[in-house]
C-alpha cells in the first residue's frame, strides 16, 4: 500500500533521528580510542619504552662508597683503597663449571675464595653477581676483558674494598667489614637493598657495625645495554649514590699504637679517658689481630689459630672482659662508708691479718697484718681487714649504691659492640639469679673486690675518672659524624661532697708516692706533675687452709692461667687532674708489678704526647726502661715523631 506524504515524513525522520545515535555513538567510541591512544602513546610513553628495552637494558644497583674513619687528629683508620677484582652473574651463564674452569686456566685465584663463592651463587639471586677474585693485578684484569667472549657472565672491574692501615691498633675499637650473612640481613631495616647490592661490605664489629647507618651512604644505579646472550655491551645511564658520613673518633693513634705495642703479647686490656669530657683516648685489648683478614673472608687456618690462642685476641677484654676488680674497688667502700657515717679519717682499726666472722676467717693479703691503720694508711698499703670492718659496718645495699654511682653495673654505649654491664650485686640479685639469700660474707668479700663483684676495665677507668674529676663522667668514643661534633661525656657534678673525694684522692696519691705505697716503683715526676692511683689484685683460683698453712703458692710457681690478675687504676696529674687509665693484666700475679708500671708509661706518653723522657723515671729505673722502649714496636704509626735511646 502506497504511503501517504505524512507517512513518509514521519518515516524520514525516525531514519535520521536513528542516524544520528548511531553516529554519535561511533563519533564517541572513536574519541575514546583517539584519547586511549593518546594516553598510551604520550603520557605512558617512558614507562611503554622501558618495557619494550627490557629485552636490552639492564639496571644495576652501585653500591655507595663508604664513609671513612678517623682519630682525633685526622690520621686514618678505615678508608678504602681501589682493587681489581673478577665477579660472575649466574643467570648469564649456561654452565657456570665450565666458565670458572676457563677463568681459572687464564688467571690464578684463590682456590678457598673460588669455592666460597660457587657456595654462595647457590643460595643467592642468579642475577646478583658474585666475586670470584679479588685484589688482582692490572695484567690480569687485561687478559680476563680479552678472553671476554669465551667467557659469559664473567665481569672484569674496578671496585672499592675496606682497609685498616693501621691493622691490629683498631681491631677491636673500628672492627672490620665483611660480605653480608642471613644474620646481618635478619637484622637490618634494609634487607632488599643489601641482597641487591653486589659484594657490599657490612660493618660486622666494632665502630664499623654500630656506626652503619652513617658509613653506608646511599646506593645508585646504572642502565646497561646488554646483547641476547646477556652480555653487557655499553653504559647508557647511570645515577651516583650518596656516600657515607666520615666519622671522627676521640682515639689518638699515637696513643692507641703505643698503649697496644707496651702491652706486647700479654693477654690485657687498657683505657684512657680525658677526665674533663669522657673521650676515650686509647682503648685496647692484647693480643689483636689484623682486621684486613676478614674482609673479604678469613681463611680457615688463620682463623682457627685466632680461635684456639689461649690468650683471646678475638675477645675484646675492653667491654667484655668481666674481672674481679680486686682493691681497686676498695675506694667504693671507703665512700660509702662515709656516705654512711660509719668511719671517720682519724678512726684507726687494727689488722691481725685475719678478721674472724660466723666461725670463718677471713685473710688480709698481708699474712702477719698490718697493724693499726687510718682511712689513707688502709688504702696506701691495700689492708683487707680494715675494708671487712668497713663492710660489716656499712652493709651490701650501701656499697652497691655507691658502686652504680661510680660506674659499675652500667653499659655505656659509646661505638662498641658487646659492651657488658658487668656484676653490681645485691641482696635481690642474690635471690633471684642464685636462689641463695645474701649473707655476711658475701658482703666482706665484695668490699674488696672479690666474690660476685665483676667489672671491665672500661667500667673501671670511667669510676677513676669520676673521682679524679667530681663529676659524672661517661665514655664518648664517636667525636663527629659528617662534621657534626657529638655530646661531651659529662652529665654534670658527681653527688659526692668534695670533702669525701679529697680524702680519696689524697690516699690514692699516697698509694704512689708515699712510703709503702703498693704502686711506689711507678711513681713519675714529669715537670711537676705526678701519678695517684690504686692498685688491684684478684684471685682466680681459691687458696686451701691448707694451702695457707704450708705457705701459698707463689704466682710465678703457678701455671700462666692459675695466676691472679693484675689490676691497676690512677689518674694524673695529680694536682690537676686530665687523664684516667685502667690497666687489667690477665694473670699477670699482681697489680703492682704487673699493671701499674704499664699505667705509668700510658699515662706518661699522654701528658708528654709522646714517648716519655727518660728524666720522669726514678734514677735508678732509667736503663731498665730505655731497653723497655728500644725493644718496643713503635714504627707503624705514620708520622711518628720518634724516639732514641740517647735522649
Amino acid at each position: 500500500m502506497k504511503r501517504n506524504a505524512q507517512e513518509q515524513l514521519l518515516a524520514s525522520r525516525i531514519v535520521t533521528r536513528r542516524g544520528m545515535v548511531a553516529g554519535g555513538l561511533m563519533t564517541a567510541f572513536g574519541g575514546l580510542l583517539v584519547a586511549r591512544m593518546g594516553h598510551l602513546q604520550v603520557d605512558q610513553a617512558d614507562q611503554f619504552l622501558l618495557l619494550a628495552e627490557d629485552n636490552r637494558i639492564k639496571i644495576e644497583p652501585i653500591s655507595p662508597t663508604r664513609g671513612q674513619i678517623f682519630d682525633r687528629n685526622g690520621i686514618p683508620l678505615a678508608g678504602n683503597e681501589q682493587i681489581y677484582r673478577v665477579s660472575l652473574t649466574r643467570e648469564n651463564v649456561e654452565d657456570v663449571d665450565k666458565v670458572v674452569g676457563r677463568l681459572r686456566a687464564l688467571v690464578r685465584l684463590d682456590d678457598e675464595q673460588v669455592e666460597r663463592a660457587l657456595e654462595e651463587m647457590r643460595r643467592t639471586p642468579a642475577h646478583v653477581p658474585v666475586t670470584l677474585g679479588d685484589r688482582l693485578t692490572w695484567e690480569d684484569l687485561s687478559t680476563i676483558a680479552v678472553n671476554a667472549p669465551a667467557l659469559p657472565g664473567v665481569t672484569p672491574e674496578v671496585a672499592l674494598a675496606r682497609s685498616y692501615p693501621l691493622g691490629q691498633d683498631y681491631a677491636h675499637v673500628v672492627g672490620y667489614t665483611g660480605r653480608v650473612s642471613e644474620q646481618d640481613l635478619e637484622r637490618d631495616p634494609q634487607p632488599e637493598l643489601l641482597r641487591s647490592l653486589p659484594e657490599y661490605q657490612i660493618g660486622k664489629l666494632g665502630a664499623e657495625r654500630i656506626l652503619e647507618p652513617h658509613l653506608r651512604g646511599r646506593a645508585g644505579n646504572r642502565r646497561v645495554e646488554v646483547n641476547a646472550a646477556g652480555r653487557i655491551m655499553r653504559e647508557v645511564g647511570r645515577t651516583e649514590g650518596e656516600r657515607g658520613a666520615d666519622v671522627r673518633l676521640s682515639i689518638d693513634a699515637g696513643l692507641q699504637n703505643f698503649v697496644q705495642a707496651r702491652l706486647g703479647d700479654e693477654s690485657a686490656a687498657a683505657v684512657v679517658l680525658d677526665v674533663r669530657n669522657g673521650d676515650v683516648l686509647a682503648a685496647v685489648s692484647s693480643p689483636s689481630y689484623d682486621p684486613n683478614k676478614f674482609i673479604g673472608g678469613i681463611s680457615v687456618p688463620d682463623f682457627a689459630e685466632l680461635r684456639d690462642n689461649e690468650r683471646r685476641p678475638l675477645h675484646n677484654k675492653i667491654v667484655q672482659g668481666l674481672y674481679p676488680p680486686g682493691s681497686t674497688y676498695k675506694m667504693v667502700t671507703l665512700l660509702a662508708a662515709l656516705e654512711a657515717g660509719e668511719i671517720s679519717p682519724g678512726e684507726r682499726i687494727n689488722c691481725p691479718g685475719h678478721l674472724t666472722v660466723s666461725n670463718r676467717r677471713f685473710h688480709c693479703w698481708k699474712r702477719a697484718g698490718h697493724g693499726s691503720v687510718d682511712l689513707a694508711e688502709s688504702l696506701r698499703e691495700s689492708c683487707d681487714v680494715y675494708y671487712y670492718e668497713l663492710a660489716l659496718r656499712t652493709g651490701i645495699d650501701r656499697m652497691a649504691a655507691m658502686a652504680r654511682k661510680l660506674g659499675f653495673g652500667q653499659r655505656f654505649e659509646m661505638g662498641m659492640t658487646s659492651v657488658s654491664e658487668g656484676l653490681n650485686p645485691t641482696r635481690e640479685w642474690k635471690r633471684s639469679r642464685r636462689g641463695e639469700e645474701w649473707v655476711v660474707g658475701d658482703s666482706l668479700n665484695a668490699s674488696i673486690g672479690q666474690g660476685f663483684v665483676l667489672a671491665s676495665p672500661l667500667q673501671l677507668a670511667v669510676m677513676t675518672a669520676r673521682l679524679a674529676s667530681g663529676l659524672e663522667v661517661e665514655p664518648r668514643m664517636v667525636r663527629s659524624i659528617d662534621g657534626v661534633d657529638q655530646p661531651s661525656g659529662v652529665k654534670g657534678p658527681l653527688d659526692l661532697p668534695r670533702s669525701w673525694l679529697d680524702l680519696v684522692r689524697d690516699a690514692m696519691d699516697q698509694v704512689v708516692n708515699a712510703r709503702g705505697g703498693t704502686a711506689g716503683r711507678s711513681r713519675f715526676d714529669l715537670a711537676g706533675q705526678k701519678f695517684a692511683g690504686k692498685t688491684g689484685t684478684s684471685q682466680v683460683r681459691n687458696i686451701t687452709a691448707a694451702e695457707r698453712a704450708r705457705g701459698v703458692v707463689r704466682n710465678e710457681d703457678l701455671p700462666w692461667n692459675r695466676r691472679d690478675h693484675g689490676l691497676f687504676v690512677g689518674y694524673a696529674p695529680r694536682d690537676d687532674p686530665k687523664y684516667a687509665v685502667s690497666v687489667v693484666v690477665e694473670h699477670g700475679g699482681g697489680g703492682s708489678s704487673a699493671a701499674a708500671p704499664v699505667a705509668r708509661d700510658v699515662m706518661l706518653y699522654a701528658l708528654h704526647g709522646d714517648v716519655p723522657p727518660l728524666e720522669a723515671y726514678p734514677d735508678g729505673q732509667r736503663d731498665e726502661i730505655a731497653a723497655r722502649f728500644g725493644a718496643m714496636d713503635l714504627q707503624r704509626f705514620p708520622g711518628r715523631v720518634g724516639w732514641s735511646t740517647e735522649a
